[in-house]
């Protein structure tokens, strides 16, 4: 498998129309029995689709996509885990496309050139501080999934967060990737050494981080266990989809086979 070498300077790979992958989303949604909600401001029409677990007690699980307008794959991997409907029993909340404005323009930032990702400390864009208000009426959750790409990258890699005290969720993740498409191999990735192949532990420290990304905001308001997912933006789309699928479905079933913390 090679990459397209397609990306000179930024992302230069296939678009999506961030308004058909919703309609779909909600429309595979509402078939398998998911409520939908819209993120404020409502103008931005930015869903959010919730289903409760099919069992009393069962963990509360939050998956995002797109925060970056030059990230296509992973809209269209929420759709597809909608489509497939092959959720764990788990509380849901999932949202497809945090930055609608930002793929209609192919742009990493919104319309007003913020990076969503970047804003999560002292919000100055609509979006996430109607992202911010959206999960402030959610529990706490015990696992948090970020769907993201690299235009960069040689190929697959994870940040996880992980203060739970429980066994690592990152490992297993990369296994099930690898046999889709090449893990990074580079020991430094975005200035932050590399724990192991594909694997990155930055800490969530919030005191060492000027600008919070989602990751940051959420561990120090809702989680303590998450992992963004970053798939390789230089190898073809229906690649990237599916690894991010496969990196899904092994954190979830990873979660249910690790010990919880005390």
């Amino acid at each position: 498998m090679q990459r397209l070498g397609l990306n000179v300077g930024g992302y230069r790979g296939e678009r999506i129309d961030p308004q058909w992958v919703q309609a779909e989303s909600r429309s595979a949604a509402v078939r398998n029995g998911w409520t939908v909600d819209f993120l404020p401001p409502d103008s931005l029409l930015r869903m959010a689709f919730h289903r409760p677990g099919k069992t009393v007690g069962a963990p509360n699980f939050y998956l995002s996509a797109g925060i970056h307008g030059d990230e296509p794959a992973g809209p269209l991997a929420v759709l597809r885990l909608l489509e497939e409907d092959r959720w764990p029993d788990a509380n849901l909340w999932v949202i497809p496309c945090l930055n609608p404005q930002g793929f209609e323009r192919n742009t990493r930032e919104n319309l007003m050139g913020i990076d969503l990702n970047r804003d999560f400390l002292s919000p100055g864009s609509m979006e996430v501080r109607g992202q911010i208000e959206w999960l402030g009426h959610l529990p706490r959750l015990d696992l948090v999934l970020m769907f993201h790409e690299d235009w960069e990258a040689n190929g697959f890699y994870c940040y996880e967060l992980n203060d739970e005290r429980r066994l690592p969720l990152a490992e297993s993740i990369v296994e099930a990737v690898s046999s889709i498409c090449p893990i990074e191999h580079h020991t430094e990735i975005e200035g932050r050494t590399v724990d192991r192949p594909g694997i990155i532990r930055p800490g969530s420290d919030p005191a060492s981080r000027p600008l919070w990304p989602e990751a940051i905001w959420l561990a120090v308001n809702k989680s303590k266990l998450s992992c963004t997912l970053e798939a390789p933006s230089d190898w073809s789309l229906p690649v990237r989809v599916d690894a991010l699928v496969a990196a899904a479905r092994s954190a979830f079933h990873s979660f249910f086979q690790t010990p919880r913390g005390d």
